[in-house]
């Protein structure tokens, strides 16, 4: 294992012999050893009665030993072995194995897991209270890291996490604004969702942990300034609205002006150009149906 002031490396260890013979003999040993002892009691075997009592309880540690020594590997999970305290090496592969009975082992998961934080109360950069929730698929890359290089590395995850979540809302506002272009929770959603995959896979290496998704799950604003925030949104989006109208508008009255000068249709002074501009404005930009007025004298009555 390597020092206390370094970080862990998993090594792979093979093993070398299948569990199924080891478990046939250790069966044979645990019910031949008391058969053993019972032959001793024997007239014809009294001479040798010692040693098969001594052969019997070396039969019966034996098969103690050899079930010790049995381990079982399932599909996607791992034991990371240690001999005396020292790291020895991670089975990975799947199987019935026998081992070193004097190891210990500890299994860790390989698969896949799915973690959904809490909705947590922050503020954003502009320090909008608001609450916002994720959800982290996970799974254990380097066993030796996860099992000694944290103390727990479930807990871990969910920590570590919760401080990104934090630390990510900090660093952007809620939502878009209409003055600048800074990546947004709510309207960059998947660069927030990147930026938050990159932020835990720096903050879960040590632990050997390996992302495989994140994403917010949960956005809102916080219950006390909802109400006005949406009161808010709406009025950015009318303004947004109406100077989009206000813009096609200006653009078709300067092309109907283009047109007709071009054409020579009507020739108009200033004071009639200003007067059809603003009928023009009136109707394209009005919310409702404008009512036409005919005008039976002149422009000037």
């Amino acid at each position: 294992m390597n020092d206390t002031n370094t970080a862990s490396r998993e090594q792979q260890l093979q093993p070398k012999w299948s569990g199924i013979p080891v478990l046939l003999l250790a069966i044979g040993c645990l019910v031949g050893g008391p058969i053993v002892m019972a032959l001793s009691d024997g007239r014809e075997v009294r001479a040798i009665a010692p040693l098969l009592i001594m052969l019997g309880l070396l039969m019966l540690i034996g098969a103690i030993f050899m079930f010790r020594s049995l381990v079982l590997v399932n599909p996607n999970m791992s034991r990371v072995v240690l001999l005396f305290g020292k790291y020895r090496g991670t089975i990975r592969k799947n199987g019935f194995f026998a081992i070193n009975p004097l190891t210990s082992r500890r299994s860790v998961s390989l698969r896949a897991h799915n973690f959904n934080s809490e909705k947590l109360k922050v503020n954003d950069l502009r320090g909008n209270p608001i609450e916002i929730g994720a959800v982290v698929v996970w799974r254990v890359q380097d066993t030796a890291k996860a099992a000694f290089d944290v103390e727990d590395y479930d807990s871990y995850v969910e920590v570590q996490t919760e401080s990104a979540l934090r630390h990510l809302a900090s660093c952007h506002p809620y939502d878009d604004a209409a003055e600048d272009n800074q990546t947004s929770l709510r309207g960059s959603a998947d660069a927030v969702n990147r930026e938050l995959s990159a932020e835990l896979h720096k903050r879960l290496e040590i632990a050997g942990i390996e992302v495989l998704e994140a994403r917010i799950s949960h956005l809102a604003y916080a219950p006390e300034i909802a109400s006005a925030m949406l009161q808010r949104q709406q009025a950015d989006a009318i303004i947004a609205a109406r100077t989009r109208i206000v813009d096609g508008a200006v653009g078709m009255v300067e092309m109907a002006l283009t047109q007709l000068r071009e054409q020579q249709v009507v020739d108009l002074d200033e004071e009639r150009k200003a007067q059809m501009v603003s009928n023009l404005l009136v109707v394209l930009c009005s919310e409702r149906g404008t009512q036409p007025v005919v005008n039976a004298g002149t422009l000037y009555s």
